[in-house]
């Protein structure tokens, strides 16, 4: 019988964070800050907009490109937040989460030889959807000199003839980094001049830290050229209700809903009503979570600092990178022995590329409690192998 399977995907690896969640449920008394997923409920009032949607019947498929009423007030909340304007029906696409709108976008921005910038550390998800799209991916290695930001000078490295497309991944998963205005508008000026496109990840722009995070829409010339990428999953803990959207030029959103159109149909509509309400009323419990995760963020480099971890201070999103390259092990093992001695799962830094190594990634997006246990067995761990 003839191989079923595509040789494209059987050579990509599977996603290195689920391994270590997978393990760490067969552990009995384990604590795991593996996994990016808040630790709050979905706000009561957007949860009860859910279930009030099903009380009335509201069980049936929406537009393929989504319910205009959400897509009016994702274009309201992007113009209060970013000073940008969308039309809703030419330009908003909503989509089962942020990941869906990745993949659609580089599906229909692709044609196969294009090579896709992909700076990492960063999100599991680019460089595999970039293949599967028929790319060449390309990465750029970030570095903690920077603080882990992109360069202009790191792009003009990398970009060839062949390059159409820079994936920016800020605030970043797994760094916590950020791009301020004067970064964007540096990097900007290259995009521009090679004439790139952009798929800009905003899914944790509301858990910023130090100013209000900015989108690269906002610097001039970039509107037309990005695609911005957001959802619900972190900034209203809303992560099993799956939604997320895309804005962008109309001749690449209108490809776009074709693709979700057969492949999709379009995105759940129980979390689309829920979505209307999360913008509409949501900032209030987006500003608690954010200054709730401050707390932890702040406490848990205090602490990783207590235990001669060095660790670049993060400014967005929930994730802390510190490096373990003085305690002499790869990033695989470290994180490997930690689970199998102190019941204390992270994820190693190689999951988020090769540059990774040497780093792991620990999310705060769990309670300050679970926290300081957890960095009780991290420094027994530590004083254990130094």
């Amino acid at each position: 019988m003839r191989n079923p399977l595509s040789e494209k995907i059987v050579e990509i690896k599977p996603s290195g964070i689920r391994k270590f969640f997978d393990v760490v449920k067969s552990i009995d008394g384990a604590i795991s800050l593996g996994v990016g997923e808040p630790d709050f409920d979905t706000p009561w009032h957007i949860r009860d907009e859910g279930i009030y949607s099903l009380e009335k019947g509201r069980t049936f498929y929406t537009s393929n490109s989504g319910l205009m009423e959400l897509k009016v007030e994702i274009c309201n909340y992007l113009k209060r937040r970013q000073n940008v304007d969308y039309t809703p029906d030419k330009q908003v696409l909503v989509t089962v989460g942020g990941s869906e709108a990745i993949d659609l976008a580089l599906r229909a921005m692709i044609d196969p030889g294009d090579e896709v910038l992909i700076p990492q550390p960063s999100y599991v998800s680019y460089e595999p959807c970039a293949i599967l799209a028929g790319a060449k991916p390309v990465i750029i290695e970030l570095k903690e000199e920077n603080e882990f930001r992109l360069t202009a000078e790191e792009i003009l490295e990398h970009v060839t003839d062949k390059t159409k497309i820079l994936v920016l991944p800020f605030p970043n998963n797994p760094t916590g980094a950020i791009m301020e205005r004067k970064d964007l508008e540096a990097i900007a000026k290259v995009i521009i001049e090679k004439d790139l496109f952009v798929i800009s990840d905003e899914i944790y722009s509301e858990l910023t830290y130090t100013d209000k995070h900015v989108s690269i829409v906002e610097i001039p010339g970039m509107y037309e050229r990005t695609v911005l990428i957001n959802g619900f999953s972190k900034s209203y803990a809303m992560t099993g209700w799956r939604l997320g959207y895309a804005c962008g030029p109309e001749e690449i959103l209108t490809q776009m809903t074709k693709i979700h159109q057969f492949a999709i149909m379009c995105a759940p509509t129980t979390s689309q009503y829920a979505a209307v309400e999360a913008l509409k009323n949501g900032d209030e419990d987006v500003a608690m979570m954010r200054e709730q995760y401050n707390q932890r963020r702040r406490y848990l480099i205090n602490e990783l600092r207590g235990m001669g971890l060095p660790c670049f201070e993060p400014f967005g999103a929930f994730y802390i990178f510190p490096c373990i390259a003085s305690l002499g092990m790869s990033s695989d093992d470290f994180a490997t022995k930690l689970l199998q001695e102190e019941k204390l799962a992270v994820v190693p830094g190689t999951a988020f590329g090769d540059c990774g190594e040497g780093f792991i990634r620990i999310s705060y997006a769990y309670s300050l409690d679970d926290l300081k246990k957890a960095m009780e067995r991290m420094r027994r761990f530590i004083e254990n192998h130094k």
